[in-house]
Protein backbone atom coordinates (compact mmCIF):
# COMPACT_ATOMS: atom_id res chain seq x y z
CA UNK A 1 0.00 0.00 0.00
CA UNK A 2 1.31 3.38 -1.31
CA UNK A 3 0.24 6.45 1.57
CA UNK A 4 1.10 9.43 2.09
CA UNK A 5 0.81 12.14 4.91
CA UNK A 6 -1.67 15.28 3.98
CA UNK A 7 1.04 17.57 3.20
CA UNK A 8 0.42 21.15 4.26
CA UNK A 9 -0.67 24.67 2.53
CA UNK A 10 2.18 27.53 1.84
CA UNK A 11 -0.07 30.18 1.20
CA UNK A 12 -3.20 30.40 3.90
CA UNK A 13 -6.24 32.60 4.23
CA UNK A 14 -7.65 31.74 7.48
CA UNK A 15 -10.94 30.69 7.34
CA UNK A 16 -13.59 32.63 10.00
CA UNK A 17 -15.90 29.82 11.71
CA UNK A 18 -18.95 30.46 13.10
CA UNK A 19 -18.88 29.88 16.95
CA UNK A 20 -20.91 28.23 18.45
CA UNK A 21 -21.66 30.97 21.39
CA UNK A 22 -20.96 34.69 21.32
CA UNK A 23 -17.59 34.63 23.48
CA UNK A 24 -16.65 31.33 21.84
CA UNK A 25 -13.74 31.69 19.13
CA UNK A 26 -11.79 28.23 19.37
CA UNK A 27 -13.87 25.06 18.49
CA UNK A 28 -13.23 21.71 16.63
CA UNK A 29 -11.97 22.71 12.58
CA UNK A 30 -10.25 25.72 13.28
CA UNK A 31 -7.14 26.02 11.14
CA UNK A 32 -3.53 25.54 13.16
CA UNK A 33 -0.06 26.50 11.62
CA UNK A 34 2.73 24.85 12.69
CA UNK A 35 6.18 26.58 11.06
CA UNK A 36 3.92 27.45 8.28
CA UNK A 37 2.10 23.88 7.68
CA UNK A 38 -1.83 24.27 7.31
CA UNK A 39 -4.05 21.41 9.37
CA UNK A 40 -6.73 21.19 11.51
CA UNK A 41 -7.71 20.85 14.15
CA UNK A 42 -9.81 17.51 15.41
CA UNK A 43 -11.54 17.94 19.00
CA UNK A 44 -10.88 19.47 22.50
CA UNK A 45 -9.60 17.78 24.99
CA UNK A 46 -8.74 18.45 28.59
CA UNK A 47 -7.04 17.13 31.86
CA UNK A 48 -6.08 18.66 34.89
CA UNK A 49 -2.98 20.49 33.11
CA UNK A 50 -4.88 22.61 30.33
CA UNK A 51 -7.06 22.68 27.73
CA UNK A 52 -5.99 21.67 24.01
CA UNK A 53 -6.91 21.44 20.37
CA UNK A 54 -6.06 18.07 18.76
CA UNK A 55 -4.57 18.23 15.55
CA UNK A 56 -2.62 14.95 13.68
CA UNK A 57 1.25 14.20 14.87
CA UNK A 58 2.59 14.73 11.32
CA UNK A 59 1.48 18.45 10.85
CA UNK A 60 4.91 19.27 13.08
CA UNK A 61 6.70 16.88 10.81
CA UNK A 62 9.89 17.60 9.19
CA UNK A 63 10.25 15.09 6.41
CA UNK A 64 8.32 14.09 3.20
CA UNK A 65 4.97 13.42 2.24
CA UNK A 66 6.17 9.72 2.07
CA UNK A 67 6.94 9.32 5.72
CA UNK A 68 4.52 8.34 7.35
CA UNK A 69 6.00 6.02 9.93
CA UNK A 70 5.89 7.78 12.87
CA UNK A 71 8.70 5.70 14.52
CA UNK A 72 11.34 7.12 12.26
CA UNK A 73 10.06 10.67 11.00
CA UNK A 74 11.66 13.56 11.84
CA UNK A 75 9.17 15.97 14.02
CA UNK A 76 9.37 19.82 15.36
CA UNK A 77 10.53 19.53 19.09
CA UNK A 78 7.61 19.73 21.93
CA UNK A 79 6.95 23.32 23.12
CA UNK A 80 6.96 24.11 19.28
CA UNK A 81 4.67 27.24 19.44
CA UNK A 82 1.50 26.45 16.88
CA UNK A 83 -0.70 29.29 15.79
CA UNK A 84 -4.67 28.55 16.25
CA UNK A 85 -6.83 30.35 14.34
CA UNK A 86 -9.41 31.71 16.84
CA UNK A 87 -7.07 32.41 19.32
CA UNK A 88 -5.10 35.58 20.95
CA UNK A 89 -1.62 34.03 21.17
CA UNK A 90 0.05 30.85 20.21
CA UNK A 91 -0.39 27.60 21.36
CA UNK A 92 2.51 25.44 22.59
CA UNK A 93 2.71 21.27 21.34
CA UNK A 94 2.87 19.67 24.22
CA UNK A 95 2.39 15.83 22.85
CA UNK A 96 3.32 14.59 19.66
CA UNK A 97 2.44 10.27 19.33
CA UNK A 98 5.77 10.19 16.77
CA UNK A 99 8.11 12.34 19.27
CA UNK A 100 6.30 9.43 22.51
CA UNK A 101 7.00 6.55 20.10
CA UNK A 102 10.18 7.03 19.45
CA UNK A 103 10.83 8.21 23.11
CA UNK A 104 9.83 5.17 24.61
CA UNK A 105 11.36 2.62 21.79
CA UNK A 106 7.49 1.76 20.24
CA UNK A 107 8.34 -1.58 18.24
CA UNK A 108 4.95 -2.23 17.27
CA UNK A 109 4.65 -2.04 13.19
CA UNK A 110 0.76 -0.76 12.89
CA UNK A 111 1.31 1.53 16.09
CA UNK A 112 4.01 3.04 14.47
CA UNK A 113 2.14 3.20 11.47
CA UNK A 114 -0.84 4.68 12.19
CA UNK A 115 -0.58 6.34 15.22
CA UNK A 116 -0.42 10.15 14.44
CA UNK A 117 -2.12 12.55 17.05
CA UNK A 118 -0.63 15.54 18.81
CA UNK A 119 -2.05 17.78 21.49
CA UNK A 120 -1.96 21.78 21.16
CA UNK A 121 -2.06 23.84 24.88
CA UNK A 122 -4.00 26.48 24.84
CA UNK A 123 -3.62 29.72 26.87
CA UNK A 124 -5.51 30.55 29.83
CA UNK A 125 -7.55 33.52 27.95
CA UNK A 126 -7.90 31.23 24.87
CA UNK A 127 -9.44 28.40 26.82
CA UNK A 128 -12.09 29.60 28.01
CA UNK A 129 -13.23 31.22 24.89
CA UNK A 130 -13.26 27.73 23.61
CA UNK A 131 -16.40 25.50 22.59
CA UNK A 132 -15.98 22.05 22.07
CA UNK A 133 -18.95 21.60 19.06
CA UNK A 134 -17.77 20.75 15.65
CA UNK A 135 -18.87 23.33 13.12
CA UNK A 136 -22.27 22.17 11.16
CA UNK A 137 -22.65 18.67 12.91
CA UNK A 138 -22.32 19.59 16.34
CA UNK A 139 -21.29 17.01 18.85
CA UNK A 140 -18.59 15.04 19.24
CA UNK A 141 -21.29 12.96 21.83
CA UNK A 142 -18.23 10.77 23.06
CA UNK A 143 -15.35 8.90 22.32
CA UNK A 144 -15.63 4.97 20.47
CA UNK A 145 -13.88 3.25 18.30
CA UNK A 146 -14.12 3.51 14.36
CA UNK A 147 -16.55 1.33 12.77
CA UNK A 148 -15.24 -1.66 11.16
CA UNK A 149 -18.71 -2.56 8.80
CA UNK A 150 -18.10 -1.63 5.04
CA UNK A 151 -20.34 1.20 3.85
CA UNK A 152 -20.64 2.26 8.00
CA UNK A 153 -21.35 6.26 7.91
CA UNK A 154 -18.73 8.69 9.09
CA UNK A 155 -18.41 12.73 9.22
CA UNK A 156 -15.84 15.14 9.14
CA UNK A 157 -15.15 18.63 8.89
CA UNK A 158 -12.45 19.98 7.18
CA UNK A 159 -10.76 23.57 6.99
CA UNK A 160 -7.81 23.74 4.17
CA UNK A 161 -7.13 27.14 2.82
CA UNK A 162 -6.68 25.73 -0.11
CA UNK A 163 -10.65 26.14 -0.26
CA UNK A 164 -10.54 29.75 0.20
CA UNK A 165 -12.69 30.50 2.54
CA UNK A 166 -15.36 28.45 1.31
CA UNK A 167 -16.22 26.89 4.38
CA UNK A 168 -19.92 25.29 2.49
CA UNK A 169 -17.28 22.63 1.38
CA UNK A 170 -15.79 21.74 4.89
CA UNK A 171 -18.42 19.18 6.35
CA UNK A 172 -18.51 16.09 4.54
CA UNK A 173 -20.02 12.79 4.91
CA UNK A 174 -18.25 9.04 4.08
CA UNK A 175 -18.37 5.58 4.27
CA UNK A 176 -15.81 3.36 5.60
CA UNK A 177 -14.08 0.97 2.95
CA UNK A 178 -12.06 -1.47 5.08
CA UNK A 179 -10.08 -1.78 8.52
CA UNK A 180 -6.28 -1.42 8.42
CA UNK A 181 -3.36 -1.83 10.91
CA UNK A 182 -5.19 -4.38 13.40
CA UNK A 183 -7.77 -1.77 14.02
CA UNK A 184 -5.54 1.53 14.22
CA UNK A 185 -6.96 2.72 11.12
CA UNK A 186 -9.79 2.78 8.97
CA UNK A 187 -10.13 3.44 5.25
CA UNK A 188 -12.61 6.01 4.16
CA UNK A 189 -13.78 7.53 1.31
CA UNK A 190 -15.95 10.76 1.25
CA UNK A 191 -17.60 12.48 -1.57
CA UNK A 192 -14.75 14.69 -1.74
CA UNK A 193 -11.50 13.43 -0.34
CA UNK A 194 -9.56 15.34 2.11
CA UNK A 195 -7.01 17.66 0.55
CA UNK A 196 -3.83 19.44 1.70
CA UNK A 197 -4.71 21.32 4.70
CA UNK A 198 -7.56 19.03 6.28
CA UNK A 199 -5.03 16.69 7.77
CA UNK A 200 -5.96 16.19 11.80
CA UNK A 201 -9.57 16.45 11.03
CA UNK A 202 -11.70 15.39 13.24
CA UNK A 203 -14.14 12.02 12.15
CA UNK A 204 -17.63 10.88 14.06
CA UNK A 205 -19.83 7.63 13.71
CA UNK A 206 -23.96 8.20 12.56
CA UNK A 207 -23.91 8.75 16.84
CA UNK A 208 -21.93 11.51 16.68
CA UNK A 209 -19.01 9.80 18.95
CA UNK A 210 -16.00 11.06 17.85
CA UNK A 211 -13.93 8.35 16.12
CA UNK A 212 -11.12 8.94 14.09
CA UNK A 213 -7.99 11.59 12.79
CA UNK A 214 -7.77 12.57 9.51
CA UNK A 215 -3.89 11.02 8.56
CA UNK A 216 -3.27 9.74 5.26
CA UNK A 217 -4.38 9.75 1.36
CA UNK A 218 -4.02 6.41 0.02
CA UNK A 219 -2.63 5.81 -3.16
CA UNK A 220 -3.09 2.27 -3.86
CA UNK A 221 -4.59 0.08 -3.85
CA UNK A 222 -7.60 2.57 -2.41
CA UNK A 223 -7.30 5.88 -4.87
CA UNK A 224 -8.36 8.80 -3.12
CA UNK A 225 -9.20 7.55 -0.21
CA UNK A 226 -7.66 8.73 3.18
CA UNK A 227 -6.69 6.96 6.29
CA UNK A 228 -8.32 8.08 9.47
CA UNK A 229 -6.51 7.03 12.36
CA UNK A 230 -8.55 5.12 15.54
CA UNK A 231 -9.05 7.98 18.25
CA UNK A 232 -9.57 5.77 20.59
CA UNK A 233 -6.62 4.25 20.52
CA UNK A 234 -4.41 7.47 20.14
CA UNK A 235 -5.81 8.86 23.37
CA UNK A 236 -5.25 5.72 25.13
CA UNK A 237 -1.98 5.98 24.08
CA UNK A 238 -1.38 9.46 25.19
CA UNK A 239 -3.28 8.66 28.94
CA UNK A 240 -0.17 5.63 28.60
CA UNK A 241 2.49 8.40 28.18
CA UNK A 242 1.93 10.94 30.55
CA UNK A 243 -1.64 12.45 29.83
CA UNK A 244 -3.03 9.82 32.17
CA UNK A 245 -5.98 12.51 32.84
CA UNK A 246 -6.73 13.23 29.04
CA UNK A 247 -10.29 13.59 28.03
CA UNK A 248 -12.20 14.53 25.09
CA UNK A 249 -14.76 17.54 25.47
CA UNK A 250 -17.90 16.53 24.62
CA UNK A 251 -19.94 18.80 22.20
CA UNK A 252 -23.64 20.22 21.24
CA UNK A 253 -26.46 18.21 19.93
CA UNK A 254 -25.40 16.28 17.09
CA UNK A 255 -27.04 16.50 13.64
CA UNK A 256 -26.29 13.56 10.95
CA UNK A 257 -27.82 15.33 8.35
CA UNK A 258 -24.95 16.52 5.75
CA UNK A 259 -27.36 19.33 3.89
CA UNK A 260 -28.23 21.18 7.21
CA UNK A 261 -24.57 20.90 8.25
CA UNK A 262 -24.02 22.69 4.80
CA UNK A 263 -26.27 25.20 5.33
CA UNK A 264 -25.59 25.46 8.74
CA UNK A 265 -21.64 26.09 8.89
Amino acid sequence: MKRFILGCCAALALIAIAPAGASATVTPGVQTVTEGAQCTANFIFRDGGGTYVGQAAHCSGTGAATDTDGCDSGSLPIGTPVEVSGATQPGTLVYNSWITMQQSGESNADVCAYNDLALVKLGAADAAAVNPSVPGFGGPTGLADPPSDLGATVFTYGNSSLRGGVTKLSPKQGTVVQEQGAGWSRDVYTATPGIPGDSGSGFMDASGRAIGVLSTVQIAPLAASNGVGNLSKEVAYAQAHGFGGLSLVTGGPFNGNLVNAILGA
